[in-house]
């Protein structure tokens, strides 16, 4: 049970630091949202061979470690959450933090969705 009123020095609050009103409505693991992304990215991506299951939440989206996405590939997915979620990156160092794995763009789109 979470205890948003503990205040001492052995039980912080773990919405510490959370702006008054943003933490009622954090979703720990945005399993719905990670389900929805691996959808859309699948489509996207035309990567019809691969299921949601074949797709690790934490594995990075780049490199030979995670699904080998490339430069075209990133492009797309800037339009599919433009698209979808109303979100524009501007920044490319933004871009590579986002884009680290499903469950980074997942914990983003959640936080910045306009849609």
């Amino acid at each position: 049970m979470l205890n948003k009123g503990a205040k001492g020095p052995n039980s912080p609050s773990i919405l510490e630091g959370v702006p008054e009103g943003r933490g009622s409505n954090i979703k720990p693991n945005n399993m719905e949202l990670i389900e929805e992304l691996k959808t859309k990215m699948i489509e996207a991506l035309n990567l019809e061979e691969m299921t949601l299951a074949d797709i690790d939440d934490n594995a990075p989206l780049f490199g030979d470690e995670g699904l080998g996405l490339d430069s075209i590939d990133v492009l797309e997915l800037i339009v599919l959450l433009e698209r979808n979620y109303g979100i524009k990156i501007a920044d490319p160092k933004q871009g590579k933090e986002i884009f680290a794995s499903v469950r980074t763009m997942a914990d983003y789109v959640a936080a910045n969705r306009t849609k």
